[in-house]
């Protein structure tokens, strides 16, 4: 296991790179935008952008992104959270067993 906060780097990297190569990323973010609209997550989002967008004078994109990004975050349903870090978990694990 990596030791250094460079290895530890380059670890991730790896697994990032893994993830992705074997499709696994995109299924898992299907899974998670499929939540997200079924939890009305992202209409909640769309819909408090463009009330925020509306009121901006003049409009941009950074201040609205570094508004809502926090409410996004915050707002994520704990169970979609869950869930998907359990997917990740498991496609971790199924990697070094």
């Amino acid at each position: 296991m990596p030791t250094s906060p460079l290895e530890v780097d380059a670890f991730y990297t790896q697994l990032q790179q893994r993830i992705v190569d074997s499709g696994e990323w995109d299924r898992i973010r299907f899974v998670l935008a499929s939540k997200l609209n079924e939890a009305g997550w992202s209409d909640d989002l769309r819909h408090r952008s463009k009330e925020r967008a509306r009121e901006m004078k003049p409009l941009s994109f950074q201040t609205l992104y570094d508004e809502v990004f926090p409410v996004a975050h915050t707002s994520l349903p704990l169970a979609v959270k869950r869930e998907i870090l359990a997917q990740i978990r498991h496609w971790v694990d199924k990697q070094f067993l």
